[in-house]
């Protein structure tokens, strides 16, 4: 997960929240088309710190940020995507430079999600793994796909050959934004930062669930289903069995997801399971 620090960290959260309502619910495909929606912003924001100070510029007004966010993208991003924009433009950033970080963070996320919904999420962090040890093993490619002089459609072609139907397609699209995107930083330390990001969004879609004893496998797939339908996501169940518990369920998400309407919505979901 990307690491900001004081304001910028809290318009993160803030953001990542926004970001849960749009993905709420939608299918693979919305979510893949959001995710590349944000690697364009991204590409536009790294090219012109111009931008990025626009947008956290706390003396101009809303109205001003979001008529440049139309002027600029409105024609090539989805509305859910200028949601996102809007609401990244109204928080505080510590620096102009954080905010390009926090849409790098929500379009990695929003193929994550598009990965989850596929069921292929934890395939997409190992191939994650296995890409980064594969440009340890092999200097020649790592230079071909790290060099930024060197056309982003050469890249691409290059991944789709070397990579094609061996991964996940979420895997194929994150590397290829991922070369795409690195922006003069170091490729290892961006793959890094990519995987800390899908397991962010990995954490975000499981439940860990405390009870007193062992839960049926009706009572798992029920449970299973109400918190899928609550999330508008697949969502995944740890199971811990504990003592300590009186009576019914105990259940929380293992990232920083829990509001008070999300809390309410998994405490109807545990009601649910006992009746």
């Amino acid at each position: 997960m990307i690491a900001l620090g004081g304001k910028s960290r809290q318009s993160l959260a803030s953001l990542r929240g926004t970001l849960d309502e749009q993905l709420k619910g939608v299918s693979s495909a919305d979510c893949t088309a959001i995710s590349h929606d944000l690697f364009l912003v991204l590409a536009s924001l790294n090219s012109s710190i111009g931008l990025r100070r626009a947008f956290t510029d706390p003396s101009r007004d809303a109205a001003s940020k979001s008529a440049l966010i139309a002027d600029l993208f409105e024609k090539s991003v989805s509305k859910s995507t200028i949601a996102l924009l809007e609401a990244a433009v109204s928080l505080r950033w510590s620096s102009p430079v954080d905010v390009a970080s926090a849409v790098e963070q929500l379009a990695i996320e929003s193929e994550a999600t598009a990965a989850n919904a596929d069921n292929t999420l934890d395939r997409l962090q190992e191939e994650l793994f296995a890409f980064e040890t594969l440009l340890e093993q092999n200097t020649d490619l790592r230079g071909a796909v790290s060099i930024n002089n060197v056309e982003a459609a050469h890249k691409s072609e290059l991944l789709s050959a070397l990579l094609g139907n061996k991964v996940a397609p979420s895997t194929l699209r994150l590397v290829t934004e991922l070369v795409n995107a690195l922006n003069g930083r170091n490729i290892e330390l961006v793959i890094d930062l990519y995987i800390q990001c899908v397991a962010a969004r990995r954490n975000r879609a499981i439940a860990v669930v405390r009870s007193r004893s062992e839960l049926s496998t009706a009572q798992t797939e029920k449970l299973v289903a109400l918190l899928t339908k609550q999330m508008g996501q697949p969502v995944h169940l740890n199971v811990e069995i504990d003592p300590t518990v009186l009576g019914g369920l105990s259940i929380r998400f293992k990232d920083e997801m829990i509001d008070g309407t999300i809390s309410t919505r998994v405490a109807e979901a545990g009601r649910a399971l006992a009746v």
